[in-house]
């Protein structure tokens, strides 16, 4: 009969169990949490995907700023840095003002060439005249040539001036309208230098007064020649008409 109240106790206890575990199941106390519990901080970063508002607090961490030291002193390889900036900049200069120094250059060769080719053309006749440059010109050479043969036994100064100024007879004659360019494009770059244009000036008024002086001397010469045939026509009249 003692052992009655031990079986009562031991049929007791699982029964409180149960009953304890029901009231546990039915009315919770406390949260259950399948993972780490979260934080505060954790709990406000968090945001309903349906919700528009801004988040109260932004759990991105911000990088410290960096302290500058107020006592830095540059390197050996801060110092060489600098000085290969230096001279990189330094070349960098010199070649631009060499590319543009051959910028310049080309430039100006084209400038002249264009100039020299234009200047070319115009001193061809144009195509409205009847003169032709080609035989004109190997005229102008032949008459030049025989001006030096004829004076290659002469003095300096005849076999200098002489195949010139034949040649430029002939040029004048020949070939007229290219040697007005020619004379135009001379005096251009003449008055350029006024003492040599003063110079030009002067000779041709010295040359054209010796030509004007020439051609009148000839056609005083031709006039006297011409009286002179006259007066021995009328003698030679006047003595045959005598012999008759």
């Amino acid at each position: 009969m003692a052992f009655r109240p031990l079986l009562r106790q031991r049929a007791a206890v699982p029964a409180m169990a149960a009953a304890v575990s029901a009231g546990l199941i039915l009315y919770p106390n406390s949260v259950a949490y399948a993972e780490e519990p979260l934080s505060d901080d954790t709990i406000l970063s968090r945001k309903p995907i349906y919700d528009d508002t801004p988040l109260s607090h932004d759990p991105t961490p911000r990088p410290s700023e960096p302290s500058t030291p107020t006592d830095y002193r540059p390197t050996p390889t801060d110092r060489l840095a600098g000085q290969i900036k230096y001279a990189r900049l330094a070349f960098y200069g010199q070649a631009t003002k060499a590319e543009d120094a051959v910028n310049d250059a080309l430039t100006k060769t084209l400038s002249l060439e264009h100039s020299f080719t234009s200047t070319i053309r115009g001193l061809a006749p144009p195509k409205g005249s009847n003169e032709k440059l080609l035989p004109g010109a190997i005229y102008v050479l032949v008459a030049s040539m025989a001006g030096s043969i004829v004076t290659r036994n002469r003095n300096i100064l005849l076999r200098g001036t002489v195949p010139v100024l034949v040649g430029l007879g002939v040029a004048k004659a020949v070939i007229p309208v290219t040697m007005g360019n020619v004379g135009e494009l001379v005096w251009k770059y003449e008055k350029r230098f006024p003492a040599v244009a003063d110079a030009h000036l002067k000779t041709r008024a010295r040359v054209e007064k010796f030509i004007d002086t020439g051609k009148a001397h000839t056609q005083m010469s031709f006039y006297r020649v011409q009286d002179t045939v006259a007066e021995a026509r009328e003698k030679m009249e006047d003595w045959v008409k005598k012999g008759k």
